[in-house]
């Protein structure tokens, strides 16, 4: 946020929400510490371009009237907007002072890459998601994780009590925030608030549902199944998806991870990246992990990133997608079809549709974590542009 030339920077405690979030979300780095995902010496992966105007495309809105995409884009909070169809940029724009240079905050959006650098290292035959977390984290065998497997983790089905309240300062999600350095700790609180990601993992002792029972959304698990990541190579996560994701996707810009205090990359949440390096991403998925002229993650893995158990997929998390699932650290929009949705808190999104060779992201800065409206907007919105584009 510039004023006259002098920065006003957003407060300590708040920076990555409304309305500080329209400037920090492209400003991370210099809001807390990050550490660099490198894309390597090679020059960027080609996106090759065939650019139509979608501007006039127009979709119904769930609670009647209809819209355009350009009062679409205007309208829904956008920093940046990015289609692909059948392997090329047709659409790009960037609002709110964005570029095709800037990072921004992934937020949620980023699990989907740890479900896929799970699926990379099973291919490596270094992990195995039917075996117990355990064999990989001993530590956990004083937690409610003592006889959890690696697939409960990866589907957010652990049955592990966990607070993703977001808006409780005391809640799970809460201290996940102080101890990753997002936030401080609450004034005049003289309680023992866990001090990195790992100590927040190892004070959950209760739990709530059978092992593999029903989806419970819990940020954690992507954290839980990174540390595994990072135990089974050897490396430190930034330089873990450098490694397996960002040099082989041809990535145009470095990445990069908020760390806190231990130098762990904040996993469920805290990478940032391009807009057209996140839409390598997603075409790679729709490309069933093929991209950049080589097979980054394993065919079958991806395939079985499409394809969760509705019956699991309950209550609330059925507002915005009823025919929903969760699988993989992925979203659903329909359980029938292979759409696989990356989504993060504020309107981060990642949309890759095979059947139709379609690949969308929208970057944004809600004034809302989650708002089913703007979601549902949003999946209304893509729909219509992919009808367009598949009718040629």
């Amino acid at each position: 946020m510039v004023d006259h030339g002098n920065l006003n920077y957003p407060p300590r405690d708040g920076w990555d929400r409304a309305p500080w979030n329209r400037w920090s979300f492209q400003h991370v780095r210099e809001m807390v510490p990050t550490a660099e995902v490198w894309r390597g010496r090679d020059a960027p992966s080609l996106l090759p371009r065939a650019p139509r105007n979608l501007d006039g495309i127009v979709y119904k809105k769930s609670e009647g009237g209809e819209k355009n995409i350009a009062q679409f884009l205007e309208t829904t909070f956008t920093d940046g907007f990015i289609v692909l169809h059948r392997g090329q940029v047709v659409f790009e724009r960037y609002l709110n002072g964005m570029t095709e240079r800037s990072l921004h905050l992934s937020q949620s959006v980023g699990k989907s890459l740890i479900g896929i650098l799970a699926g990379i290292l099973a291919g490596h035959g270094l992990m195995d998601p039917k075996a117990p977390i355990v064999t990989y984290l001993p530590e956990l065998k004083n937690t409610a994780y003592r006889d959890a497997r690696i697939e409960h983790v990866l589907n957010m089905t652990s049955g592990v009590t966990f607070d993703e309240t977001y808006t409780d300062p005391f809640s799970d999600i809460a201290k996940i925030d102080v101890a990753c350095g997002w936030r401080p700790r609450p004034e005049n609180d003289g309680r023992d608030w866990p001090r990195t990601v790992w100590d927040v993992v190892l004070t959950l002792q209760k739990q709530e549902a059978e092992h593999g029972a029903r989806f419970a959304y819990r940020s954690i698990e992507t954290d839980v199944l990174a540390f595994a990541c990072e135990r089974v190579s050897g490396l430190r996560l930034p330089e873990l998806v450098s490694r397996e994701l960002w040099q082989p996707l041809g990535a145009e810009e470095n990445a990069s991870y908020t760390v806190d205090e231990a130098g762990y990359g904040l996993a469920d949440g805290g990478f940032n990246a391009s807009l057209r390096d996140y839409a390598r991403f997603g075409e790679m998925l729709t490309r069933d992990g093929f991209f950049n002229g080589r097979q980054i993650a394993p065919a079958e893995w991806v395939q079985g990133c499409r394809f969760g158990d509705h019956a699991k997929f309950t209550g609330d998390y059925r507002i915005a997608t009823p025919h929903g699932a969760y699988a993989r650290q992925f979203w659903h929009e329909d359980h029938r079809m292979p759409v696989l949705l990356c989504r993060g808190v504020f309107g981060q999104l990642i949309y890759s549709d095979p059947a139709h060779d379609f690949t969308a992201v929208k970057l944004s800065s809600w004034p809302d974590f989650r708002n089913n409206a703007l979601l549902k907007e949003t999946l209304a919105a893509l729909n219509a542009i992919k009808l367009v584009l598949h009718q040629g």
